[in-house]
């Protein structure tokens, strides 16, 4: 069974993983809100990203840079001149979208009467009456002070890479860490996105989470092979995503960004069709060097071991969160047909599901099982903490619910587990049910 996206969203909605942002008050299109479902899933995954990454390597490190930076950081890094978009408007229903989500090869040089020789047809209102093709920068302006104008101005950080090359030298000048070593971070990204689509797919308030791997230069590749390699055991094994639905796509010269000599975009099989799950991009020396010149700072690193001094190169490993989750939450999603019902079930992995276990007296208004209930739920949230608590309506539906919210196991307390301390323990996957002494839980 092929999980459709908006099966995916309804369960999001209806079992508290993802609500539509401010949506008491209409909602605001291109955010989310993360209920307490969506917030242990969510978390989970980055934790086990960081643990990945950053606790099981020693040559990798954490930092946390601030998200409102001096703006001369993105004058450097070219984002305030270049970081946009193609937009074009239906002059019928005059709604704005990508141009080049419209229509192939599209750029800001494609004229009026080029583009509706294409016949691309408006989304909304299925007119092809277009107006001129424009540049839209989609960093978001802000202004930081008590005084409104042009010295003010700064930006929500579109990318969290920024925040990172602004901190190499301080990173190297303060623990000088060998040659090669990655700056790893996770964090909010705010991109003025025309046409946020496609769930949390395309959002214009993300996170991120990013590796800029410093190399010497002469070593680039062998180190790219590398970090490429550990990317797919992180995605195969840690998330455990079907390695049948993800694809390596080498990024051709023309469609690779401006600043990056190799990119490989690993791209996945979502329900709305394969798409860009994360990145890895050789990005050479192009933001240390601009900071260079930007700033008249020295980025130079001299190798412990030879004195040989240079410029690194950076390899940039790119997750984002919410791309990955739609992986998780797609391969986990399925429907089973059983006595002419269906069972709609969350396979998680265990290591990412919000619950480890559900624990359940058999009747709720029998005080003697609702007690030893509450006995083997305390000692086993004492254990793995994430544990949660269901005697709602019959032990059927409890099941039902929890195979929705991906629990993996349900644990139920009977008469006679005050006999002979056992409990019944169902698993979500299989349905089977097996009796286990609480001790061995």
């Amino acid at each position: 069974m092929v999980a459709k996206l908006e099966d995916i969203v309804s369960l999001c909605k209806r079992r508290g993983f993802i609500f539509p942002g401010s949506d008491v008050y209409g909602g605001f299109a291109g955010t989310w809100d993360y209920g307490p479902l969506g917030v242990m899933l969510k978390k989970k995954m980055m934790n086990e990203w960081w643990k990945f990454w950053v606790d099981g390597r020693e040559d990798i490190y954490g930092i946390d840079a601030a998200i409102i930076m001096n703006p001369k950081t993105w004058v450097a890094s070219g984002h305030t001149a270049t970081f946009a978009d193609p937009l074009v408007e239906c002059l019928e229903c005059h709604g704005r979208f990508r141009a080049d989500k419209l229509a192939d090869g599209i750029n800001e040089s494609v004229t009026t009467e080029e583009f509706q020789a294409l016949g691309a047809k408006c989304p909304t209102c299925k007119a092809s009456n277009w107006g001129p093709i424009r540049k839209f920068n989609m960093m978001f302006e802000t202004h930081v002070g008590p005084i409104v104008d042009d010295t003010s101005v700064a930006y929500l950080r579109p990318e969290t890479a920024q925040g990172i090359f602004t901190n190499y030298k301080n990173v190297v000048d303060s623990i000088y860490p060998d040659m090669p070593f990655g700056l790893a971070q996770q964090g909010k990204a705010f991109r003025n996105e025309i046409s946020p689509r496609d769930f949390v797919f395309r959002s214009r308030e993300f996170e991120q989470m990013e590796i800029e791997y410093f190399v010497n230069p002469k070593t680039w590749e062998e180190n790219f092979d590398k970090l490429l390699a550990s990317v797919h055991e992180f995605l195969e094994e840690t998330m455990q995503l079907p390695k049948a639905k993800i694809h390596e796509l080498e990024v051709p010269a023309e469609d690779r960004a401006h600043y990056s000599k190799r990119t490989i975009d690993v791209e996945f099989d979502y329900p709305n069709g394969r798409g860009e799950l994360m990145g890895i991009a050789y990005r050479t020396d192009f933001d240390l060097g601009n900071i260079v010149r930007e700033s008249g700072k020295n980025m130079d690193y001299r190798d412990k071991n030879t004195g040989e001094t240079f410029v690194p190169h950076v390899i940039e490993p790119s997750f984002g969160v919410e791309r990955l989750l739609m992986a998780i939450l797609s391969s986990a999603y399925c429907e089973e047909e059983k006595d002419g019902k269906t069972r709609v079930l969350l396979k998680l992995p265990e290591n990412l599901a919000p619950y480890r276990f559900c624990v359940s007296p058999l009747l709720k208004n029998k005080p003697e099982l609702v007690e030893k209930a509450k006995s083997v739920y305390e000692t086993l949230r004492a254990k793995y903490g994430n544990v949660t608590w269901d005697d709602s309506g019959n032990i059927g539906k409890r099941y039902l619910k929890q195979d929705e919210i991906g629990t993996p196991k349900c644990v139920v307390i009977d008469f006679d587990t005050l006999e002979d301390d056992t409990v019944t323990v169902r698993d979500r996957d299989t349905t089977e049910q097996t009796r286990i002494k609480i001790s061995e839980l």
